[in-house]
């Protein structure tokens, strides 16, 4: 009975399933059933409406032989598809094809590499087919890219890795070959199929050519070879594809070859580099703007080494431009050696003007992580003083010549930080990075100063706001800027908290240069607006309106002896940077305040404000003692201001001290430390006598009255002693600490020269026991070369 049923149920189901369930045997090692697949090809022939549903069961049972790693079957079915496919050529075959790729697709995504190669075969012999009528929605983006993966296989086992290469070379010939033939041709000359076909050719042609380099010349292939030879098979298949290629294609074509051998291209124009580093400006020149040429197309592609070998080579290349520019000025002479001297000058800054152009825009094109590598690299190697940090040797360059390669550097590192945009301001300003750029190395000219605030803009502006802050103005409407903003996050305010001191410090000490011109006013200007944009939250703009005040006060006072010009830079500074902080943070009555002060100073003091202050032909006040309180912004007004809105206004009362660092002691030019320790006391001995004379005050009843009367040294004492509390109950942490640590330093060296000089024995005749490389050493020294006391002397 259940035989019955089963042969019953066998008879109910439709004639192409039975036809191809027969050409299946029961052991798959018999192979395909020759007689069964006549019957079904016939059957296929004679009604090609079939032909869609042939395909689909066959794909099924294909996909479920696979999944279950019964590959004799599979290859059974694959040549049916295969006999199937050559024997019908109707219209119908059009659906047929849809269930072939889809089991040829099967195929190629299996780990089998003898599956692999079966399914490219299929699609071989498919591609030799001429269809009669195109297909306008069929596309092989898939075949592309399996094909060129298998172009790159490391299959362990040498053998097999090259059977699997073959395939998809063959594989990738029979997409152009399909492709070009179609009326849809064009689609496989599109970049994202060139980018893929053309890199899986060269990359075979290469590994045959590096191993020919090894062994010896080949001899002739025949043609058996041809087909087994990865690299000959790669060269023909991309002779037929360039020969295939139309003039509008030959582009998309080429273009892949170049990036894929971009990399030796600038490896031989930088050995070229060095191999006439000794030639004149002009040729040297000419061949990096050859390398700035060949960087637009590797910048994108390159890798690691090459980057770093690229950039140590133009600043190597930097560097000995500089060099011999600055022995040319410090060698030359007058007359036609002077003229000599300019010339070679101005071909000096031709070469180095490429070379920072060639590392700026190859730095540009590099991706983020790359590009932040980039930054460090750069920035390791400005030279600073004092230190030993910087990787380049700046021995025979001079001042001269080192302030030159400074500039360079830093000229480089604003084209490469350029578009550079970092999610936290930690990713873009490291400590490993901020520290050297705001040295005081970097405070000594003008120019250094501009680049150095550039370099942050271009790290901090991660809204593209610049654009709207530029030139120092006094803005009525900051909202018509239309700033973008966002909230400060957690890693923001840490920064901050870590490196807001030193920040402040390098505009505070940028703002008393006595060298500065109206960009580097603008510049502070701007730097100042940034802060407040991208990292300010109401702890920090209390310390930017405290940094403000303080910069006033230093202008009013005028310890640093400044030019008026620079005073009432200033003050203009601060005027618009009061201006702009009270519309952002949007206090009204702190708005009311500025706007009056500002009302006031374009009556009476419009040198007081950046419109007229930085315009030709300004007229200067003799002094600034004598003015109104009403033309200055007052602490208290702007305390109590910012009280009512719920700021936390005690430290506003605490005047800014600017911190102290380890090179400020190690730099050549003017220490802070100056300004804001203890200062040591002239001995007597060394005033003249003139002086002492001059300042000797006459002795009257009144002067003796005054000398008694210690009522109002009593009330000073008190209020230093409350201000000195005032000072530890409301000020910083860090601000304290900077004084203190300043303080302690300056005594550590006093105690230190102390100690040097009476510690050290005096000079014997004797000898004085020293110890070189661990040995001990007697130096003795001539009873007529030492140095007595007067009283030993007799």
């Amino acid at each position: 009975m259940p035989t019955r049923v089963c042969c019953c149920c066998s008879a109910l189901r439709p004639r192409y399933k039975r036809l191809v369930d027969n050409i299946f045997p029961e052991d798959p090692k018999d192979g395909l059933v020759k007689a069964d697949m006549e019957k079904l090809t016939f059957y296929a022939v004679s009604a090609p409406e079939k032909l869609d549903r042939i395909g689909s069961y066959l794909a099924e049972r294909l996909s479920r032989d696979v999944v279950r790693h019964r590959t004799g079957y599979v290859l059974i079915a694959m040549e049916a598809l295969d006999q199937l496919l050559m024997a019908c050529h109707s219209q119908s075959i059009k659906p047929f094809v849809e269930s072939f790729l889809h089991m040829v697709a099967k195929l190629l995504e299996s780990g089998e590499p003898k599956l692999q190669v079966l399914g490219t075969n299929s699609f071989v012999k498919f591609a030799n087919i001429e269809e009669d009528t195109p297909s306008y929605h069929r596309r092989y983006d898939f075949f592309v890219s399996r094909f060129s993966a298998m172009c790159h296989s490391y299959h362990s086992d040498p053998e097999i890795r090259t059977e699997i290469r073959i395939a998809g070379i063959r594989g990738i010939q029979g997409v152009v070959r399909k492709t070009v033939n179609d009326e849809l041709r064009a689609t496989i000359w599109e970049p994202q199929h060139m980018d893929k076909i053309v890199p899986s050719l060269l990359f075979n042609m290469q590994k045959i050519e590096e191993a020919d380099s090894r062994i010896g010349p080949p001899p002739s292939p025949s043609a058996a070879d041809k087909e087994e030879n990865p690299a000959v098979l790669a060269e023909n298949c991309f002779r037929e594809l360039l020969g295939r290629a139309s003039f509008g294609n030959m582009n998309n074509a080429v273009r892949p070859v170049f990036a894929q051998y971009s990399h030796h291209v600038i490896q031989e124009i930088l050995g070229h580099l060095d191999a006439c580093k000794k030639d004149s400006p002009r040729v040297r020149a000419g061949i990096i703007q050859v390398l700035l040429e060949a960087v637009a197309i590797a910048a994108k592609g390159s890798i690691g080494p090459t980057v770093l070998e690229v950039f140590n080579t133009l600043l190597k290349h930097l560097r000995f431009s500089v060099e011999l520019e600055a022995n040319d000025l410090q060698g030359g002479s007058t007359g036609n050696a002077n003229l000599n001297t300019s010339s070679k000058d101005s071909d000096e800054k031709i070469v180095q003007n490429a070379i920072i152009q060639t590392i700026g825009f190859f730095g540009s094109n590099l991706p983020d992580y790359q590009r932040s590598e980039i930054m460090m690299f750069i920035m390791g190697k400005v030279p600073v003083f004092g230190t030993s940090t910087h990787t380049l040797d700046i021995s025979q360059l001079g001042d001269l010549g080192t302030r030159r390669i400074q500039i360079m550097l830093l000229r480089s590192l604003l084209m490469v930080t350029s578009g550079y945009k970092a999610k936290t301001i930690v990713t873009a300003l490291p400590g490993s990075f901020l520290d050297p750029l705001l040295s005081p190395s970097l405070m000594e000219d003008y120019e250094l100063r501009q680049l150095v605030l550039e370099v942050m803009h271009n790290l901090m502006d991660r809204h593209d706001n610049r654009a709207k802050l530029r030139g120092i103005r006094i803005i009525p409407d900051v909202a018509d800027l239309k700033i973008k903003r966002e909230k400060i996050c957690r890693q923001d305010t840490s920064f901050m908290k870590k490196n807001g001191q030193q920040l402040y410090r390098h505009i505070y000490l940028g703002c008393k240069e006595e060298d500065n011109v109206h960009k580097n006013y603008e510049l502070l200007y701007t730097s100042l607006a940034l802060i407040t944009i991208e990292l300010a939250n109401e702890e920090v703009v209390i310390d930017l309106i405290r940094l403000a005040i303080a910069l006033q006060d230093s202008a009013i006072i005028n310890e640093d002896n400044l030019p008026m010009f620079h005073r009432c830079g200033i003050m203009a500074l601060v005027a618009a940077y009061l201006n702009f902080v009270s519309q952002m943070i949007a206090v009204p009555a702190f708005c009311q305040h500025v706007s009056k002060v500002i009302e006031i100073r374009t009556m009476e003091a419009p040198y007081f404000l950046p419109e007229h202050i930085f315009r030709d032909k300004c007229m200067l006040p003799k002094s600034l003692e004598k003015h109104d309180k009403n033309l200055y912004f007052l602490t208290n007004k702007i305390a109590e201001s910012l009280g009512g809105s719920g700021y936390s206004v005690e430290r506003l009362s605490v005047p800014y001290v600017p911190q102290v660092t380890d090179e400020d002691r190690l730099s050549r030019r003017k220490s802070i430390v100056d300004t804001v320790s203890i200062q040591v006391d002239i001995l007597p001995n060394s005033i003249p006598s003139d002086d002492v004379v001059s300042n000797t005050e006459e002795i009257t009843f009144e002067a003796l009255k005054k000398a008694i009367d210690t009522s109002g040294m009593e009330e000073q004492e008190k209020e230093k002693r409350r201000l000195v509390i005032e000072k530890f109950q409301k000020a910083p942490f860090e601000e304290i600490a900077a004084q203190c640590e300043s303080k302690a330093n300056l005594l550590h060296d006093r105690l230190a020269q102390i100690l040097e000089l009476t510690i050290r024995p005096p000079p014997s005749p004797s000898g004085t026991l020293t110890i070189t490389s661990g040995h001990a050493q007697y130096q003795s020294v001539p009873v007529y070369e030492m140095k007595f006391p007067d009283l030993c002397v007799y």
